[in-house]
């Protein structure tokens, strides 16, 4: 375990005034270190295993390689290495994905730098901190059917329908061809013995399904 006196920091934002201000306020007002800060996850990659650090906080949304994407691949650079995702952000799929891919926290970009430096120390602690409107998400996804006869990609269509978006909406989403989209979409009618989309999201709203 980590010495909790003070751990090396590496924040990675696109956002300039967010790096910047996280980086000062942790620095200044914490024990923590902020060893680098990176603009993007591509620019952080060659050198972010020698600044060996203990936290990482992540923006989601980063130009070039996304912070979900980012995720897994710094799980294998930094294996002992915390992940704090930033984001303004916050569908349930994607909070759910960051999670998956092992984030150990997760905060919107408005929580307050002392609730993000406190989230530090919870995720060196062993703790899974998330700003309240993330965990309400969480929690709700949660309470969804668990005996769904669909897959979690199929459940991720059918929100998507439900929300009223067409096939190539939701394969530009889901980064996925309109064909495999289509498929899913007939596997879904199938496993709810449906015809229709409104007949498909009348069945999975009342059996909880979505």
């Amino acid at each position: 375990m980590h010495n909790h006196t003070t751990a090396r920091i590496v924040i990675i934002e696109d956002d300039e005034t967010i790096r910047e201000s996280y980086a000062y306020l942790i620095s200044h007002n914490s024990p923590h270190q902020v060893i680098s800060t990176y603009p993007s996850f591509d620019r952080a990659k060659q050198k972010i295993q020698k600044d060996m650090p203990d936290v990482i906080i992540l923006d989601i949304r980063l130009p070039g390689t996304s912070g979900t994407d980012a995720l897994p691949q710094l799980r294998k650079l930094l294996p002992s290495a915390y992940i704090i995702m930033l984001t303004v952000f916050e569908n349930e799929e994607v909070i759910l994905e960051a999670l998956a891919n092992g984030a150990s926290g997760y905060f919107t970009k408005n929580t307050p730098s002392s609730r993000v430096i406190a989230a530090i120390d919870e995720v060196l602690n062993g703790g899974g901190p998330m700003s309240p409107e993330v965990s309400r998400k969480v929690i709700r996804s949660m309470q969804k059917n668990s005996d769904s006869p669909l897959t979690r990609r199929e459940t991720q269509i059918l929100d998507l329908v439900a929300k009223g978006k067409d096939r190539n909406r939701i394969s530009e989403e889901l980064f996925i061809n309109v064909e495999t989209v289509k498929t899913h979409i007939k596997h879904i009618y199938t496993k709810l013995n449906v015809n229709s989309r409104a007949d498909a999201i009348t069945v999975a709203r009342k059996q909880k399904l979505i």
